[in-house]
């Protein structure tokens, strides 16, 4: 049997903090393992990627009980970082890099670290790898351009969707939904900036995601509710159990993604999996995931990122445009019919992984 050793953060399977990389991570290593992988996977603990030394020797414990010539693919959240052990190592495994978001990018990823030395570290460790996966196209081309590797070893394996059934919408399309940890990258002051532009209009707006991890700025958005007179019209839900979060996603009308940096943008194809329309900030991968119909309409509308004005605009025309929203519609249908699935996902890191795996 073919072997992969998937080396994660262990808030992978945490409810609470649920992403589209630990989305992204446990789809695939179950369609991994549909695929005849043996996948074992080992959870580190720590605050990856600026873990501490404890957390560190965790991994480096990890990767010495591994055989020689042993396959390893690895969240880079986790890779990325500590290229004192990686780089060492890939001399013995088999090393692979599954990047979800490059962390030599700019404003990507908070902390001390400088943006310098997270290059540095990052780049030593995908040069030293044997294969990176990237997640989006504009993931692979920012990781071309920043640093010196072979582009026939950095694959792209788009991440995949579940079927879920469409989402009925109502026809003034007012339900309005926001899923994504309630932080300062995820756009929710231009968010809560563009719905004050739109409160003469009948709407309102779940916000569904993580709320401990900036309980402050938390605060200051429902503040900002409170004083602009939309309180009671923006809920912050907090994090959602699959179960429950289908039924926001069945009651919702568009999904609204105003995000300042996405590697892919996974919650826009969860809401195009459901034909929800989406508007969202035009960065990374986003108009990837947003794609278009098979007839070459596009499923919402891409704004530029920190734009409060476009977005204001965007809902407007949502809300007061019945043809528009017939036609978004529409286009959310069509492209639904092309999502690829998770084990096209898989097959495709799967076919990654296969050249270590066999000369291991």
């Amino acid at each position: 049997m073919r072997t992969v050793h998937v080396v994660l953060p262990d808030i992978v399977d945490d409810p609470l903090h649920p992403s589209g990389g630990n989305t992204y991570d446990t789809k695939v290593c179950a369609a991994l393992a549909e695929l005849g992988w043996g996948v074992h996977r080992h959870l580190l603990p720590g605050a990856w990627p600026d873990a501490d030394p404890a957390a560190r020797g965790g991994l480096a414990a990890v990767l010495a009980e591994l055989p020689d010539g042993a396959t390893v693919l690895l969240d880079g959240l986790v890779a990325s970082g500590t290229a004192e052990l990686l780089v060492p190592a890939s001399s013995r495994l088999r090393v692979v890099v599954l990047v979800h978001l490059p962390l030599g990018a700019a404003d990507t990823v908070s902390g001390a670290v400088p943006v310098r030395t997270r290059r540095d570290a990052e780049g030593a460790v995908l040069r030293r790898a044997a294969a990176v996966v990237a997640t989006s196209d504009w993931s692979r081309e920012w990781l071309l351009e920043h640093y010196a590797i072979s582009p026939q070893r950095v694959q792209v394996a788009e991440p995949g969707s579940d079927p879920a059934p469409v989402a009925t919408g109502a026809p003034g399309g007012r339900e309005l939904l926001s899923v994504a940890a309630v932080v300062p990258a995820k756009g929710h002051e231009e968010l809560v900036t563009a719905l004050t532009g739109v409160r003469d209009l009948p709407w309102r707006m779940t916000c569904a995601g993580a709320v401990d991890l900036d309980p402050g700025h938390v605060r200051r958005l429902a503040r900002r509710c409170e004083e602009e007179g939309i309180g009671d019209r923006v809920r912050f839900v907090g994090p959602q159990s699959a179960g429950r979060l289908q039924h926001t996603y069945a009651a919702s009308d568009l999904l609204v993604h105003p995000s300042r940096l996405e590697t892919y943008g996974l919650v826009v194809t969860e809401a195009l999996a459901r034909a929800l329309p989406v508007v969202a900030t035009a960065v990374g991968g986003v108009a990837q995931a947003l794609g278009t119909a098979p007839d070459g309409e596009v499923p919402g509308r891409l704004v530029p990122a920190g734009d409060a004005c476009a977005l204001t605009g965007a809902l407007r025309d949502w809300l007061g445009d019945p043809d528009l929203r017939d036609r978004w519609r529409r286009a959310a249908l069509g492209r639904r019919g092309t999502l690829p699935s998770w084990t096209a996902t898989a097959r495709t890191v799967s076919a990654v992984l296969e050249p270590a795996a066999l000369s291991a």
